[in-house]
């Protein structure tokens, strides 16, 4: 073999050298670069003291036991539990439309491995690999790593996500290790903490600049990520799917797909990576129709009412929503027979007759009358030990033989790796979406997995949505997991939308979206605007700020409008037009975050051409006067045109602007260069805790 593999995405590439027998030497992941004359690594490195004769650098699959003493890629045991030494004795590397294929083997242990890279032309790449035992006796797959990617030795920052129910990715900054860095996940979910995922700051990098390289696993279960310092001063990311030891052995002949790694490299901070990361999971999603409609405003029954509802109340908070011009109604818990509270009745999904004496169909109908669609709450993968399919099969949940069985929530989780139990689910839902006129269905999962269920739960989950979404196109699906615990890429192939957290309390979601935002686009974001005092943590709020803190997502109210006096809900329909005025500039384009003076944090979402910009005061100014708010991505725009919109805060709804530019650029357009915009700053008006002020930007 010679030359070099050199795979260009956007302003990104990756660069790997061949070499016969082995697996290829990584070369390069960051800015596009020219490799034309570039001497192979064995003529550009000298010999280093107490090290191997030959050298042993990082490559694209690395193993263990001859040489390289650095994080492995693959780790395996024979039939007798022992450990297999993995040397890779036959190499190919092909290209392919937009990628490039590695195919390695092992013919001394009979194990063959295919690598994937495939560039989307943005600046991301999405990388894959697939184990097949070619020996003659089973094989035990301890780790297989989706994807092992070089960070450069500056490399200065880490930034990940960790979080719990109710308060989910919150944003954590540390250096990068000295040793090692490893997030694992064992709950069976990709957890509160938000997806798998990753951002590594070069020095001086942030929001709008620096070189950035981040990476998210397409994964709904449990994971690991691992960055570790090489003693030659670079580091080393790897990520793939945690695997409990004996869950995955494969026979002769069969295969283990490890899940796909979206990795991102940007010159423009943060920002631009997550751009790459949103390309990357549009890319994903299946619309009804093919392409995005608009985001319909939702109305869920959650904290309306909970468990206690009928048909005569549902009706009629139906009835309120469609008067503010919700969209979409979704009947949440609590519609199935035996299910009061939370301790009976799931796996029963047959409509409660005292609740509902006709079925769901009637008031499905009635609902759409009004105007809007009719959406159902379900948790198929859940079911209650009081509950006639786990009396009838109680074998179907997940359990260790001749020990308890924890619930959670009072509920345990069902067995999807079973064809009979996946079978089961879908003709329960199936028979529910041909009975009823439903077109959204909002799908739950309210516990950790204890005990786990594996890559097989998953991939069980992942084929029922498959078939569900085959036989019913049309239908959009809302991931949810106690909240935001499985917001991830692996789901996107899926669903339409993401449950962010059960807390609808504005301040706090105001972290937890922009977490969110880093990974998943805003079309898929569920943000609602929740009741005062928020059900989650008794804080009160101003109706103006939870609607404009809800409004960049996909935009819904989650309380009973008839609580409201009459001039709240007239404020409340007023958002809800304006979510429908502004939605589609807010969906679909690019997303910018970024931090004042003084605590304030921005948004802005849209495209070169118009944005809406979210500035979002929480806490009390420290500073007398307000600093003007940089905006880097605006530099080099020519002429903005920019309009206060929106001064949402205080007790009585609208605050209003106090200073004779803001009140000016309430009633038109003020004009001001991009470039001072960028450098100098935004003048801000002066904002009360708790108030977002939002503008429209527009070129020219």
């Amino acid at each position: 073999m010679s030359g070099m593999f050199a795979l260009t995405s956007g302003d990104a590439a990756i660069v790997l050298e061949p070499r016969e027998g082995r697996a290829p030497v990584w070369r390069h992941w960051g800015a596009a670069v020219d490799v034309a004359g570039l001497p192979p690594l064995a003529d550009a490195r000298g010999a280093a003291s107490f090290s191997f004769d030959e050298d042993v650098p990082l490559d694209s699959a690395p193993v263990g036991g001859l040489g390289w003493f650095g994080p492995a890629a693959v780790e395996l045991r024979d039939a007798t539990g022992a450990g297999m030494v993995v040397s890779w004795t036959n190499s190919d590397v092909a290209r392919t439309d937009d990628g490039l294929v590695i195919c390695l083997d092992d013919t001394v242990q009979g194990v063959h491995l295919v690598q994937t890279i495939a560039a989307d032309g943005l600046g991301g790449f999405r990388i894959g690999a697939t184990l097949t035992n070619t020996g003659p006796a089973p094989i035990q797959l301890d780790w297989l790593a989706s994807a092992v990617l070089p960070l450069p030795g500056d490399a200065a920052q880490l930034v990940s996500w960790r979080g719990r129910h109710n308060a989910e990715l919150v944003e954590k900054v540390e250096p990068l290790p000295a040793h090692a860095w490893q997030r694992e996940g064992r709950r069976g979910i990709a957890g509160h903490g938000g997806p798998a995922g990753l951002f590594v700051l070069g020095e001086g990098a942030g929001h709008a600049a620096g070189p950035v390289h981040a990476l998210q696993l397409c994964w709904s279960g449990d994971s690991l990520i691992r960055v570790e310092r090489d003693d030659e001063g670079f580091f080393i990311a790897m990520a793939g799917a945690r695997l409990a030891p004996g869950e995955v052995v494969l026979a002769p002949g069969s295969s283990w797909t490890a899940p796909d790694v979206l990795a991102a490299w940007s010159s423009h901070g943060r920002n631009g990576a997550t751009a790459i990361f949103h390309a990357a999971v549009r890319a994903m999603v299946r619309w009804p129709g093919s392409t995005m409609p608009p985001r319909k405003v939702h109305l869920n029954s959650w904290e309306a009412c909970y468990f206690d509802h009928d048909e005569a109340r549902i009706l009629a908070l139906a009835e309120a929503a469609a008067q503010i011009g919700i969209e979409r109604f979704v009947l949440d818990d609590g519609w199935f027979v035996g299910r009061n509270d939370d301790t009976a009745g799931l796996g029963d999904w047959t409509p409660d007759p005292a609740k509902y004496p006709q079925g769901l169909a009637p008031l499905a109908h009635q609902i759409i009358a009004t105007g809007m669609e009719f959406g159902l709450w379900v948790e198929p993968e859940m079911v209650n030990p009081d509950s006639d399919l786990y009396r009838a099969h109680p074998d179907w949940a997940l359990a260790l033989p001749d020990r308890a069985r924890p619930t959670a929530r009072n509920q345990l989780v069902l067995d999807l790796s079973l064809a009979a139990v996946r079978d089961y689910l879908f003709d329960c839902l199936d028979r529910l979406l041909r009975e009823v006129p439903i077109s959204y269905l909002k799908w739950d999962h309210n516990r950790d997995l204890a005990p786990a269920g594996g890559a097989a739960q998953v991939r069980g989950l992942y084929d029922l949505l498959a078939r569900l979404r085959t036989a019913h196109p049309g239908v959009e699906i809302e991931a949810c997991a106690g909240g935001g615990g499985r917001s991830d890429a692996g789901m996107a192939p899926y669903v339409h939308r993401y449950w962010t957290s059960d807390n609808i309390d504005a301040v706090s979601r105001v972290d937890i979206q922009r977490g969110f935002l880093a990974f998943l686009p805003p079309e898929m974001m569920g943000s609602h605007v929740g009741a005062s005092p928020a059900h989650a943590t008794g804080r009160a709020q101003a109706l103006a700020f939870r609607a404009a803190v809800a409004m960049p997502g996909h935009f819904g109210v989650e309380m009973d409008p008839r609580t409201l006096d009459a001039q709240e809900r007239d404020e409340l329909a007023g958002w809800i037009g304006f979510h429908r005025t502004w939605r589609d500039l807010l969906h679909g384009g690019q997303v910018w975050l970024g931090e004042g003076p003084d605590g304030l944090v921005w948004q802005a979402q849209g495209n070169a051409q118009a944005q809406l910009l979210f500035a979002i005061r929480r806490a009390p100014a420290a500073d007398r006067r307000p600093q003007p708010l940089r905006l880097p991505h605006l530099a080099g725009q020519g002429a903005c045109k920019v309009r206060l919109l929106r001064l949402a805060g205080g007790t009585g709804g609208h605050a209003a602007p106090t200073t004779p530019l803001h009140r000016a650029m309430v009633d038109a357009p003020v004009t001001l260069a991009g470039n001072w915009l960028a450098h100098a700053g935004l003048p801000m008006p002066p904002m009360n805790a708790q108030t977002v002020a939002i503008f429209h930007i527009e070129a020219g």
